[in-house]
């Protein structure tokens, strides 16, 4: 209903698509597994401290307080950061753990768990 926080969610949901080529480029979304520390550099580093701010600002629990488009489009996201464990803030980790309980996001992932199939070596590109 807020017009500036409409504002705030269409431009970190533009970030949020056009950028952070550095996360997605080395940390690859794998549901299924779990790689704490790898795909980390100096790059993917200010992807991961500009999207901490980003989460950090959140008006609990999540993003604009109920779950909106800006927290669908971070919810690949959600899951790399789950996989790769990288170093978040307090408030960070709290958004991170409220967009894992939704029940969406627990569904994507048990369906993900039941899936066997590896389309590409980049895939599991950890493994």
């Amino acid at each position: 209903a807020d017009a500036g926080a409409r504002a705030r969610a269409r431009s970190v949901s533009a970030e949020m698509h056009s950028g952070f080529g550095a996360v997605r480029n080395n940390m690859p979304m794998n549901v299924r597994n779990r790689y704490p520390g790898k795909g980390r550099s100096v790059d993917v580093d200010t992807d991961i401290a500009r999207i901490d701010a980003i989460w950090s600002a959140a008006q609990k629990p999540l993003l604009f307080g109920g779950f909106c488009a800006a927290d669908a489009m971070f919810a690949p996201v959600v899951f790399r950061f789950r996989t790769y464990q990288p170093p978040l803030s307090a408030a960070s980790r709290a958004y991170l753990e409220a967009m894992l309980a939704l029940p969406a996001m627990q569904e994507w992932s048990a369906a993900a768990e039941r899936e066997a199939e590896v389309l590409s070596k980049y895939d599991e590109l950890y493994a």
